[in-house]
């Protein structure tokens, strides 16, 4: 398991995108925390809060865009290029699909931490309940992806679904939060968006929620033809 997770670890940064996203990351750390104070009187934050809204921000709509271009064929890419029934006669099917998580859920934890230690350093303050209800969502994002590349064979129609997931989550995550109609109120439990406006632990519902999803395509891979 941890062999194929280290061997996802470093595919993924190998990739052109990877590094444009981690740039990405970075450079909006950096000038969010540098920008801290006037956003924070724009915005209504405290300072803590204003130096992580950009990485926040990014996380939240367009996280999972980012997972789903780097991950999306994870596990159909295997199977597509018949590499997968190599990978079977060496470790069990639950090994190669936690591996994948394993190296996948790293990529993102040294992203993410990279990121939170320049605020930091800028900022000279730490958040690690942020930290940690940002990466629990990237958790849940990264069980989605490789849900569906369990899911769906052809790692063109993961990519496709993934971006209309990318769109869809967002926009109806926000609309749960913000919406008073008891008919459909109480779907913002489900709604992982919901918790990121708790300032307690109650983000590791969403952690429950991966595990959900990453129990399910194990079961699945469990039963698929490779």
């Amino acid at each position: 398991m941890f062999a194929i997770g280290k061997r996802e670890f470093f595919q993924l940064f190998k990739g052109v995108k990877a590094i444009l996203i981690i740039i990405l990351f970075l450079v909006t750390a950096y000038y969010s925390a540098k920008f801290a104070g006037p956003l924070a009187s724009i915005a209504e934050l405290s300072t803590k809060e204003a130096s992580v809204a950009g990485v926040m921000f990014l996380i939240m709509f367009f996280g999972q865009l980012f997972v789903t271009s780097l991950s999306h064929d994870s596990i159909n890419r295997e199977v597509h290029e018949r590499t997968m029934r190599f990978l079977v006669t060496k470790t069990s099917r639950s090994s190669i699909l936690y591996g994948k998580f394993f190296g996948i859920w790293i990529f993102w934890f040294v992203s993410l931490f990279t990121s939170f230690l320049i605020i930091s350093i800028i900022t000279k303050k730490i958040n690690i309940l942020i930290f940690t209800q940002t990466m629990s969502l990237l958790t849940l994002q990264i069980a989605f992806v490789l849900c569906l590349s369990v899911l769906i064979p052809k790692p063109s129609v993961t990519m496709f679904f993934g971006m209309i997931g990318s769109i869809i989550f967002p926009i109806l995550g926000g609309w749960l939060v913000l919406t008073t109609n008891p008919a459909i109120s109480w779907l913002k439990y489900v709604n992982p968006y919901y918790y990121f406006d708790k300032k307690d632990y109650t983000f590791v519902v969403v952690l429950l929620f991966a595990g959900i999803l990453i129990y399910l395509a194990n079961l699945v891979f469990k039963r698929r033809e490779c």
